[in-house]
């Protein structure tokens, strides 16, 4: 059989009990059509980065299935016909991560991997940001250019009366 990670989004409205019964509803069809679940992590109400249906947050929660595609295929579509479920992802893994996911560990835990700044450029060398070192910037005609001389507009400051 094979190995999934399923994330699905959950309306903003819903409680918690109710997200849980999502869950039990869409394990059962899994279990029924000859597959298991493993990890269940429901990593709570989070904002989105733009609306989706409306809503402006949701309930995210990942399972882990092994099953044959046919019981996939079903959750799947179960899914898309229900209102409660605005989103859903399933991805085909070769094996299953051990522990928390990277949403569920703690921000100390994932700081000791490393952040941008941290990383070995290697062969690159240091950085440079472009136009820091190239000197004044010309504007082609700011500067007297193909123009010619600058004459003083009539009736400012300074110009022919």
């Amino acid at each position: 059989m094979a190995l999934y990670e399923h994330v699905f989004l959950a309306r903003q409205d819903l409680s918690q009990q109710q997200v849980d019964a999502l869950v039990e509803q869409y394990k059962g069809v899994i279990t029924a059509n000859g597959g298991s679940v493993g990890r269940i992590e429901n990593w709570g109400l989070k904002s989105l980065t733009y609306r989706v249906k409306k809503n402006r947050k949701a309930y995210y929660t990942l399972m882990d299935i092994t099953c044959p595609p046919a019981a996939l295929n079903e959750m799947e579509r179960q899914m898309g016909l229900s209102e409660d479920v605005l989103r859903f992802l399933t991805i085909k893994v070769e094996a299953h991560e051990e522990g928390a996911s990277a949403m569920m560990q703690k921000r100390e835990e994932r700081s000791e991997r490393g952040g941008f700044g941290d990383r070995d450029r290697g062969d690159r060398g240091p950085r440079s940001f472009g136009d820091r070192d190239r000197g004044p910037r010309s504007f082609g005609d700011r500067d007297g250019g193909d123009r010619g001389p600058r004459r003083p507009r009539e009736g400012v400051e300074g110009g022919a009366e």
